[in-house]
């Protein structure tokens, strides 16, 4: 199991603003889900997003794709990114361990301020955690279609009576 414990804590102490999506979040809302990635909802405002990327530079994570970290911050470069290539997450890899990938959602799937207001926060290794919220998650995925995604949602749903 890969843990993220470093980036959390790195994530908190730096106050950057974000939500845990994708699988984790599913982990985190007690569906037991095996996933190795770890999928963020970063607040793409410019400050934020250039203080998650010196907290990602800092802790060695690379980016996937041989662009400059920097063009994270740039919505013009995010822009072009996901209507010439069809991106949905930038993705850093943690080059001592190539399974530890975090994914950067390049778009936020609603205002981060909307999102933010139904999050849920997990206490662990002394920090708290945002998490997308129920509700916000099975929608996201929902919108995938991925059988894996349409899985998590049915799961979901059952705990969210």
């Amino acid at each position: 199991m890969i843990s993220y414990k470093g980036l959390f804590t790195a994530l908190f102490r730096h106050k950057i603003q974000y939500l845990v999506a994708g699988g984790v979040a599913v982990n985190l809302h007690q569906v037991n889900r095996a996933t190795a990635d770890l999928d963020l909802i970063v607040h793409l405002e410019t400050k934020n997003v250039h203080s998650f990327i010196k907290v990602m530079e800092n802790l060695g994570y690379k980016p996937k794709l041989p662009v400059k970290t920097e063009d994270l911050a740039d919505p013009e470069k995010r822009k072009e990114w996901i209507q010439k290539k069809n991106m949905v997450v930038f993705s850093y890899l943690n080059p001592k361990n190539p399974f530890e990938i975090v994914d950067i959602f390049v778009q936020e799937p609603k205002p981060f301020s909307e999102l933010e207001k139904n999050k849920l926060e997990v206490q662990a290794f002394g920090i708290t955690i945002p998490v997308l919220g129920i509700g916000d998650l099975i929608e996201i995925k929902q919108k995938t279609g991925r059988d894996t995604d349409l899985f998590d949602v049915q799961q979901l749903k059952k705990i969210k009576q």
